[in-house]
């Protein structure tokens, strides 16, 4: 596939334009790592109305690594996304510093494509993310704004931004990391809580609200996997918000796990804690981490405790009501943002820089598929551990 990748930037941004172009460019049967023929992926065994999604690498810490931006430029990459994933969020491409890098110009091009390639290959949007403390352009964290001009801002980019894809996005996460691990709201490092107050949060899900009526708000974070001060803070918001009538639909785990540490083994009790409230719940970020050796290769014990926790995470979600929508943060190691920010750590994703698949993907695919036959959807070709 070396000739593939090398293809010229031209090329690549016509295919993201032209539907034939990407069906013809895509590898075929005989191309693509082994295990990727047609209906052997996640999406075709995950049970009706359940989506499985990967994140679209590309924007962000991406612009700084030796190779083109992956979404755009890698073929195989995209073929792969296309088969395995009927989901799939933007992992930078809808953040504040890409999509809006000046007051008055966006940069919609990313996410318009990815947009479009979702709709190409019958796939849902996750929409990510609104209102955050980070990642956020430099003319506005260094901007020099009253009160009244910050809230204009905010509310004229989620107007702009959620009423550019209405109709085209089933989530959003509105607010995004809005607490500390303690349950303390960030008012030191997000401009929007410090210089506005916390009644802007609510503000926010109005806003999206009016501009896309049917797409689905979230609260997102990390860390709120376990019953702890910080998923505690979010439950006590979301009563006092649903009270006063805003629009919060759901409430979303990130999921960002690593071996050195326990499997939070109530996530499934916590997220019930918020379908108890009618919301709907989701896992947006998943994936595992591990401590590396030496040689860089994680050995087979490793791997199968990486796979453990990928697959206690799903099950997790399928046993919670509400829970319908499952994204793993990237799906290959190629291209994954972990050995970036965690030094000695990686191999974080559930295949690796071949798209081969790991114990991780098996694990997954085949609790997908036993979650279909439990449901009473019969495939004519499942995996042998579903049969």
């Amino acid at each position: 596939m070396k000739s593939i990748r090398l293809l010229t930037t031209a090329l690549a941004v016509v295919a993201l334009t032209s539907p034939a172009l990407v069906a013809a460019a895509a590898p075929g049967p005989g191309d693509v790592p082994p295990g990727h023929a047609k209906k052997d992926t996640l999406r075709w065994v995950a049970p009706k109305g359940f989506h499985i999604g990967s994140a679209a690498a590309g924007g962000g810490h991406h612009e700084s690594q030796p190779y083109p931006d992956p979404f755009t430029k890698d073929l195989e990459y995209r073929a792969v996304l296309a088969e395995e994933f009927s989901s799939v969020s933007a992992e930078n491409q809808m953040k504040w510093e890409y999509i809006h890098p000046e007051r008055d110009r966006y940069n919609f091009g990313m996410a318009d494509a990815i947009v479009k390639f979702a709709q190409q290959n019958r796939q849902v949007v996750r929409g990510h993310t609104l209102l955050w403390h980070s990642q956020n352009p430099a003319w506005l964290e260094q901007g020099d704004f009253t009160a009244d001009e910050l809230r204009a801002i905010l509310r004229e980019h989620i107007t702009t931004v959620v009423g550019r894809y209405k109709g085209k996005i089933q989530q959003w996460d509105v607010a995004n990391e809005i607490f500390d691990d303690s349950g303390k709201l960030r008012t030191t490092d997000n401009i929007w809580i410090r210089e506005l107050g916390p009644g802007i949060i609510a503000d926010a899900f109005r806003w999206a609200h009016q501009a896309d009526p049917k797409a689905d708000l979230f609260f997102n974070d990390y860390g709120v996997e376990s019953v702890n001060a910080k998923s505690n803070a979010y439950l006590a918001l979301i009563k006092d918000l649903k009270a006063q009538g805003v629009p919060v639909h759901g409430f979303s785990a990130q999921s960002h796990l690593s071996t050195r540490y326990g499997f939070p083994g109530d996530l499934e009790a916590n997220l019930k804690r918020f379908a108890a409230l009618g919301l709907g719940t989701a896992i947006t970020e998943l994936d595992v981490r591990m401590d590396l050796p030496a040689d860089g290769v994680p050995t087979a014990e490793m791997l199968a405790k990486q796979a453990d926790y990928y697959n206690r995470t799903l099950v997790a979600c399928l046993n919670v009501k509400g829970c319908d929508s499952f994204t793993i943060w990237g799906f290959t190691d190629k291209y994954s943002w972990v050995p970036v920010f965690f030094q000695g750590e990686g191999a974080a994703t559930v295949m690796w820089d071949d798209f081969t698949r790991k114990p991780a993907y098996h694990a997954l695919q085949c609790t997908l598929a036993k979650e279909s036959v439990k449901r009473g959807e019969h495939h004519p070709r499942l995996p042998a551990c579903a049969k």
